[in-house]
């Protein structure tokens, strides 16, 4: 994702679970986007997933969270229920995408995809804000 072009600067943080460690609260730079990731071969990743939401502030569901699904491509493998990830992304008011990451084709559109929607969420692209852009969002799902 940062080799894609952008005419903006980013910063990447991984962690597996929530909450961020307080005591780096000074240093962390503004968080305009949150991508959950979640292994469709993993229950435990939805467990986990399931358990850091309560530590996201509900600001944060008005457009700047995401859910990212990995491992479609492995259907007969999922241990973890469609349905599931469907209610999530429904409960929280968050898109939720799909990727398969071992795809390069599939994995740099999620990429663009991604990038785009942090162009939105980080206030860069006038016009539109992160809360009318997950609405849309939501809404070409629901089609």
């Amino acid at each position: 994702m940062l080799r894609e072009k952008k005419s903006f600067k980013i910063s990447i943080h991984l962690t597996t679970s929530l909450p961020l460690p307080a005591e780096r609260d000074h240093l962390r730079p503004r968080i305009d986007l949150i991508v959950f990731m979640i292994d469709i071969k993993s229950k435990y990743s939805l467990k986990n997933v399931e358990a850091s939401l309560a530590h996201v502030d509900a600001n944060f569901f008005l457009g700047k969270v995401c859910f990212l699904v990995t491992g479609v491509g492995r259907v007969n493998y999922c241990s973890v229920e469609m349905n599931a990830i469907w209610k999530l992304g429904e409960m929280y008011c968050s898109p939720v995408l799909f990727c398969e990451l071992e795809l390069e084709g599939i994995r740099n559109a999620t990429a663009q995809r991604l990038l785009r929607m942090l162009q939105i969420c980080a206030g860069h692209v006038p016009g539109i804000s992160a809360l009318s852009f997950g609405t849309l969002m939501r809404n070409s799902t629901d089609d």
